[in-house]
């Protein structure tokens, strides 16, 4: 299963040029067992990112468009009248996928965002008063706007918190945007690749990264980054239980796939800010990025 997973990089870096931290961070994400959010500017590439990680993984992919009138039954389904039986029927909807692109999530309104908390959560979802279990595995990808575009509605906190992660691509570099001039188009390439991980094996994966060790003067790291956040005046509110959690997970999956079984201080700080940056609201400088949110945590706070 290694080399599945070393295969997966190696097809992933031949379809998103020149981006082979946000292709392991997204991956790491999905061994989690988390959520991803993909925020940047129109093009570059954020949705052949999910397309290219539901391929290579072999997983039902659906891609739902957010707009502002999409309404939450668009997303779970409803019941639908059937003239024959007389009975109102279960239609479900485009949630009941293993992998959902949320693609420009933050163009729909709240009532529209709010249908994929319960499922995102839970992986389930309530609809006329009867739960429904979702596919395993579960996994959403969202593609968001910058929130100083026209048309978007931010994402409120307890959306956000929902994703494990949050990352951007960024423009590529010259080299990387030449070959993507003169090379195939991604549409072509993308009905190529093969099936690297398949869901069965990316499930024992993901409970081979519950397995990694995490040693208690880590946790006491962890800890105390979590504490920083909370008191030490940078920064409106702190991270939450759950982030903490988010972290552990995450620092979890990142050195399973460095090929360690324990836990370092370095796989914390790897993720740090993808995991917590969009979960912290700097109380001066709040434009900046997440680099930047999270580097008083790991300045300041001292590594076991």
């Amino acid at each position: 299963m290694r080399n599945a997973l070393n295969r997966l990089f190696q097809t992933a870096n031949t379809i998103i040029l020149g981006k082979p931290r946000q292709i392991r961070l997204a991956v790491c994400c999905l061994l989690a067992r988390g959520h991803l959010l993909i925020e940047d500017v129109p093009g570059v590439g954020k949705t052949t990112l999910a397309h290219t990680l539901a391929n290579l993984l072999g997983l039902d992919y659906q891609r739902i468009q957010f707009t502002s009138d999409l309404l939450p039954a668009d997303i779970v389904g409803s019941s639908i009248f059937d003239g024959k039986s007389h009975t109102f029927l279960f239609q479900p909807g485009p949630i009941f996928h293993q992998m959902i692109l949320a693609d420009e999530i933050n163009r729909a309104t709240p009532k529209a965002q709010s249908a994929l908390l319960e499922a995102m959560e839970e992986h389930q979802v309530t609809v006329e008063g009867q739960t429904r279990s979702l596919p395993e595995p579960f996994f959403v990808i969202a593609t968001q706007n910058p929130v100083c575009q026209i048309g978007t509605f931010p994402l409120p906190e307890s959306q956000l918190d929902r994703f494990l992660m949050r990352i951007s691509l960024g423009y590529p570099d010259s080299r990387s945007e030449r070959a993507l001039l003169k090379g195939v188009e991604r549409a072509i390439l993308l009905e190529q690749i093969p099936v690297c991980l398949p869901a069965d094996e990316l499930l024992t994966l993901q409970g081979m990264v519950k397995t990694v060790h995490v040693s208690d003067p880590l946790l006491d790291y962890l800890q105390a980054l979590i504490r920083f956040s909370r008191e030490s005046g940078h920064y409106e509110y702190g991270l939450s239980p759950r982030a903490g959690l988010a972290l552990l997970n995450a620092a979890r999956a990142w050195a399973f796939i460095e090929g360690r079984d324990a836990v370092l201080p370095e796989d914390v700080q790897a993720v740090l800010g993808p995991v917590c940056a969009h979960r912290l609201r700097p109380i001066s400088n709040g434009g900046a990025g997440p680099d930047a949110v999270v580097s008083p945590m790991l300045e300041q706070v001292p590594a076991v």
